[in-house]
């Protein structure tokens, strides 16, 4: 038997509906408070740790094994450091065995500030969540040993969890930048640089979706996620990305929504990712809503509404648009085969659509890749 399975318990997850789940801490000692939700990808635990739109989140991984690969400066996918509250593990981590390979997970862990526990059942975890939907969770490790102290629900019963809450503004570029690094070398294609701008408007950008664009385009500006329509159209942009982000789409939308009523006027094409495909839709005067336990994970089929064919996707989302109440000139272009959610829209008579998953994947498959290259013809034919 393993050692850690006789040893005292040092780490604990409690929920707010009061259950517990016991186990040892690992990574940054101390306690953190988050909405708790499950991702099922078997890869990618740094892409994921490290995405903007996992911020005020503790994130339960399904796989049992963490650690194997290591930890790496290649596979962050946010310059600034992860935003996440915590982690939640199965078994403890595992000593790297990976060329790529920089340093081991749990001293990444402490140098990044992330409170994480192991030897949890992540299946019931995964299973209360799937029952009675999001939970906010008080995440501790304590390594002198669990206390009376520790299971106080004092500081989880006075957070108001991520409902309502513009978390953009907290990941967002605080100032304009450019971006110029491509794609790695094992993910290139044949698809060529052309000389046209592209505004990213940041609400959380991940890295792999700048490479991927800038694999595309000459130049690519990021801009902060309150940045006004005018001052995007002094940049003179041939083209405008609306990113991925964290929080409530409702919260963010009160600025961010003048802002993109105003650039779809011009007829520059706008392409949207996740928060960005909230954020547009809610632009077109539709709505959305909280879900009861998200999708996050790196299989999830989508139904590509024009060709019928099935693309397996990445997602990290725990809202969604209520497709219905859009307009009647939107076309809905991808649905959720888990159910039936809305994962993609596009307007007849603009250069203009948007999709709930993640086409640069990172993690994940790479079946949604073309959106970048419809992106780049939009672009090019404007």
């Amino acid at each position: 038997m393993s050692d850690w399975l006789v040893k005292k318990p040092t780490g604990a997850l409690i929920l707010s509906d009061g259950s517990i789940f016991k186990g040892f801490g690992c990574g940054f000692e101390g306690k953190a408070i988050g909405e708790v939700c499950f991702n099922t990808a078997m890869t990618g635990y740094q892409e994921i740790m490290t995405d903007p739109s996992y911020a005020e989140q503790i994130i339960t991984f399904t796989f049992p094994h963490i650690g194997n690969v290591g930890t790496n400066k290649d596979d962050i996918e946010n310059n600034e450091g992860p935003k996440i509250r915590g982690a939640i593990f199965n078994s403890p981590v595992t000593s790297p065995s990976n060329w790529r390979s920089e340093k081991n997970l749990n001293q990444w862990l402490i140098d990044n500030k992330i409170i994480a526990i192991f030897g949890i059942d992540t299946r019931a975890v995964t299973s209360h969540i799937r029952r009675n939907g999001f939970l906010n969770g008080c995440i501790i490790n304590n390594q002198k040993g669990l206390s009376k102290n520790d299971f106080s629900e004092g500081n989880l019963n006075n957070w108001d969890g991520i409902d309502g809450q513009d978390l953009a503004k907290i990941v967002s570029t605080k100032n304009i930048y450019n971006w110029d690094e491509k794609e790695k070398n094992y993910l290139k294609s044949n698809i060529k640089i052309i000389d046209k701008h592209i505004i990213v408007i940041d609400y959380g950008v991940k890295n792999n979706i700048l490479r991927c664009l800038a694999s595309r385009f000459k130049k690519i500006t990021v801009v902060p996620c309150d940045t006004t329509s005018n001052k995007i159209l002094d940049l003179k942009p041939d083209g405008i990305f609306l990113s991925n982000g964290p929080g409530d789409p409702y919260a963010t939308g009160k600025y961010s929504v003048p802002i993109i009523k105003n650039l779809l006027d011009k007829d520059i094409p706008i392409f949207g990712i996740c928060l960005g495909h909230q954020i547009l839709a809610l632009a077109l005067g539709g709505k959305t809503f909280k879900m009861h336990q998200g999708h996050h994970g790196a299989n999830h089929p989508v139904k590509n509404m024009e060709n019928s064919e099935v693309e397996i996707t990445s997602m990290n989302h725990g809202f969604a648009v209520e497709f219905k109440t859009l307009p009647s000139n939107i076309r809905e272009t991808h649905t959720s085969l888990f159910d039936g959610s809305n994962s993609g829209l596009s307007i007849d008579d603009k250069p203009v659509f948007s999709v709930q998953h993640h086409p640069e994947a990172s993690p994940g498959p790479h079946d949604s890749f073309y959106l970048f290259n419809k992106f780049q013809k939009f672009v090019m034919d404007s």
